[in-house]
């Protein structure tokens, strides 16, 4: 079977109340990097954010997107990739973008994570976990330790150009318990703590999960695409010029002809003439 380079697929253990979840990322990954001109080791959190934010966003059952955004008072300010229902990413980071370190969490030691899962009905839930040294897969863990209720594994490896990663979570108990059930979860999570990060980057899913489960009974479902796709617009770039004051408008038109926007992680530009400004609503002129 051929698989979408950039894509996610889900895996069952049978008879183990485990799901897992694995992610290849090529060309989504080029295209959220290509806006703006990232250091080797940025693009690498980049694409491990990436990944991440794919994995995690499988676990909605809803409309809407997982927003993973670390933020630092180190060099890089801002890392953030979204991820929706739909698999679509985007994604930035914000500070000094030359920044190079050993390992890509180095440029974001001292920092916060945030989790942020928005509902397309409205809904918004955020967690925060302060990243203390280690990986971005370790942050993560910690985060569902004390969010979740059932245990959750990460591994996560990108090397600017390609992303990859591995989730193990427990399903509620109904196959086993007890003994038995801790027992199939820490022989799968040793098992997969064999993999090379060349592995997760070079290996085929069929031939990953092979390689790490042939001992075990692996139900394996089909991939599901993963897209670079901005959710910038025309009329959102309009609401945004509405909130300026009406001077600072006539000024902008007055010297350059057009009002232009430009969003940062698609590179798309809006041009807006007087004629197209959408009349200023009463109450948000800023002094």
């Amino acid at each position: 079977m051929s698989h979408p380079v950039d894509s996610s697929q889900r895996f069952l253990f049978d008879g183990v109340d485990v799901r897992g979840e694995s992610v290849r990322i090529s060309g989504a990954l080029t295209d959220l990097l290509a806006n703006q001109a990232y250091s080797a080791t940025l693009k690498r959190l980049l694409g491990e954010f990436a990944a991440a934010a794919v994995l995690i966003s499988n676990n909605l059952k809803y409309e809407g997107r997982i927003i993973l955004q670390a933020r630092s008072k180190q060099a890089v300010s801002l890392v953030m990739v979204e991820c929706s229902s739909e698999r679509h990413i985007r994604g930035i980071a914000q500070g000094d973008l030359s920044a190079e370190g050993d390992e890509p969490m180095d440029l974001l030691r001292e920092g916060q994570l945030v989790l942020t899962v928005e509902r397309e009905a409205g809904q918004r839930y955020q967690g925060i976990i302060a990243l203390e040294g280690g990986t971005l897969a370790a942050a993560l863990e910690d985060y569902f330790s004390q969010s979740e209720q059932l245990g959750t594994r990460f591994w996560l490896a990108s090397d600017g150009v390609h992303s990859a990663g591995l989730m193990l979570q427990q399903l509620p108990a109904q196959l086993t318990d007890g003994e038995e059930r801790s027992e199939q979860w820490s022989t799968l999570c040793l098992l997969t703590e064999t993999v090379k990060a060349e592995e997760l980057l070079g290996l085929t899913p069929e031939a990953l999960l092979f390689k790490l489960y042939q001992e075990e009974t692996v139900t394996v479902y089909p991939p599901a695409p993963i897209l670079f796709k901005c959710r910038c617009s025309r009329e959102r770039s309009a609401d945004a010029i509405s909130m300026l004051p009406e001077s600072e408008r006539e000024e902008i038109l007055a010297e350059q002809g057009d009002i232009t926007m430009t969003c940062e992680l698609c590179g798309a530009t809006y041009q807006f003439g007087r004629e197209v400004l959408p009349p200023q609503s009463p109450g948000t002129t800023l002094h």
